[in-house]
Formats: structure tokens, sequence, C-alpha cells
């Protein structure tokens, strides 16, 4: 992804152009597919020319990602979330709402769509989906445990493995059923669910089993 320098006097336009471009992908995306997508008319939508486009983009790929950072909301910067303070099950438990109001999102679930339809195809959008998405939150909550107790820390063999067991059980049900169509949570059974899997992850690392 292209950046221009804050003090730039062309910095603002060039934002809200590249604004324009992730939100025109986004729908071409959902619409037609990857593969289906064409980065002539995603510059047409967004109105700026292809040339404007390839000044941010090095290409659909990269323009993909950025459509996926946009609509999974994800921090590109080192600023750490509220609950990256909390004790453990606190801060378990924020970090899996928040996880999960994001991937349980209409255009996350969609984007996701797209990537599992399209993987077979171009096997590098599956790859870089897991790197920036599912890698995001899992690099999140292991530096998340590091800030643990030393007597819990001690019991955790891997953090890494603990952080995907955690979206493993936060996702359980939840997600295949509003992935194939059926109601999505309401916030309640998403707090519930988080609540449930940060207790049980808790309980693991207690038993020296993480």
């Amino acid at each position: 992804m292209r950046t221009w320098a804050a003090d730039d006097p062309k910095a603002g336009l060039m934002a809200r152009k590249r604004d324009a471009l992730v939100g025109a992908a986004l729908q071409a995306f959902l619409d037609e597919g990857y593969a289906g997508s064409s980065v002539n008319r995603i510059a047409a939508s967004a109105g700026v020319s292809i040339k404007t486009l390839y000044r941010h983009f090095d290409d659909k790929d990269d323009l993909f990602i950025a459509v996926i950072q946009s609509a999974c909301t994800l921090d590109t910067d080192t600023t750490d979330p509220p609950w990256f303070d909390a004790p453990p099950l606190t801060g378990l438990t924020g970090a899996g709402a928040e996880h999960l109001r994001r991937v349980l999102s209409d255009e996350q679930l969609g984007l996701y769509r797209v990537v599992v339809r399209e993987s077979q195809r171009f096997p590098e959008l599956g790859q870089r989906y897991q790197q920036k998405v599912v890698g995001h939150d899992i690099a999140l909550v292991a530096r998340y445990v590091a800030r643990w107790p030393a007597d819990l820390r001690g019991k955790i063999n891997d953090p890494v493995h603990l952080a995907r067991r955690f979206g493993a059980l936060l996702r359980e049900g939840l997600f295949e059923r509003a992935l194939l169509g059926g109601a999505v949570p309401e916030a309640e059974e998403i707090d519930d669910q988080a609540l449930r899997a940060a207790t049980d992850i808790l309980t693991l690392a207690e038993a020296g089993r993480l």
C-alpha cells in the first residue's frame, strides 16, 4: 500500500481517493467475487483513473487486502486495545467479543465467502487472509498472554497455540451458523460465547495443557 506523508499537500485528497477505491472494491468483490472483479471497473466506480488506482495499490491482490483490513477494522498501528491491561478473564472476554463482532459482520462474512470460493484458483488470497486477519488476532492474544501474572504464564507452553485454541472456541457454532446463512447472534450471545471461551481457555492454561 502506498502512503503519503501527513504534511504532503496532497495527503488529504489521496486519502479520500483511497477510501473511495476501497469502498468500490469492497462492493465489487462482494458482488462479483475476486476473479470477476475488474480493476478498471473499480477505478471507474470510485471516480478515479486506473493510474490513480495503481498509485495507491500494487495490484488487485494488494487492493483486496486493503478491503479486508478496512472491513475487519484491523488496527495497523501499535496502539494496544482497551482490554490489553485487564486481568486474564476480563481481557480474554473483551478480546473474544471484539473478535466475534468483527468476523460476524455482514462485510466480513461476505469477504470470507469470497476467499473460500476463490482460494482454489487464487491460493494467495487464502494465505494473505490467514496472515492479515487470523494472524493479526493470534499475534495480539499471544502478546497479551505475556502480560499475565508470572504464575499463570509459567504454566503456558506456547502462547500462539493458546491463541489459536481460543479463536477456535470463540467461533465454534456461531461462525459456521452465520456463514451458512443462519441467524447472526445478538450481542448477548456474543458476550456469553466470549466469556465461555475465555473461561475454558483459562481452565486449560491452569492445568498446564497449553
